[in-house]
């Protein structure tokens, strides 16, 4: 892509469908309170006469808090898109889609205001084995091995 239509910025980024128009209401995946978030706009789209500025996995919107904690509503946040329905292609040619579309409330700064939140079954789905094992370390515990669990040394 050439500079003229980056805006100026060097370098050439990689373009993915963009799913998530202004207007579009997704889910909120932190703790803030906020259970979801309306995009109003995308930062970085300067635009084009009857288009939609749009954002996709990973940019940076301004949405408001539609259903959530009163303090949070009738106020504009800065927010980051985390999940978007259609599918899109990474660099080694994977099509990559999600459930939902998703994003999360950040500061200006672009660090997360609040922490996050997983899934119901998402433990259980074998997705994030680490944070299985974390959980199952206090029980292994319980059983009195007297040493913390380690699969390598249970096969000696």
């Amino acid at each position: 892509m050439s500079k003229r239509g980056r805006g100026g910025s060097s370098g050439a980024k990689f373009r993915i469908s963009l799913g998530l128009p202004v207007g579009a209401v997704i889910n909120c995946a932190d703790n803030t309170g906020a259970k979801n978030l309306y995009i109003i706009s995308v930062k970085g789209i300067k635009g084009r006469l009857n288009r939609l500025p749009a954002a996709g996995v990973g940019d940076m919107v301004m949405a408001t808090v539609k259903k959530g904690k009163p303090e949070l509503r009738k106020k504009v946040h800065p927010a980051v898109v985390i999940r978007q329905r259609k599918s899109y292609r990474r660099k080694d040619g994977v099509f990559l889609y999600f459930e939902d579309n998703a994003g999360v409330i950040v500061n200006n700064k672009g660090e997360m205001k609040g922490s996050w939140r997983y899934r119901k079954g998402w433990l259980d789905s074998g997705l994030f084995p680490h944070l299985r094992a974390r959980t199952e370390i206090p029980q292994q515990e319980k059983l009195g091995r007297g040493r913390a669990f380690s699969p390598a040394s249970d096969r000696a």
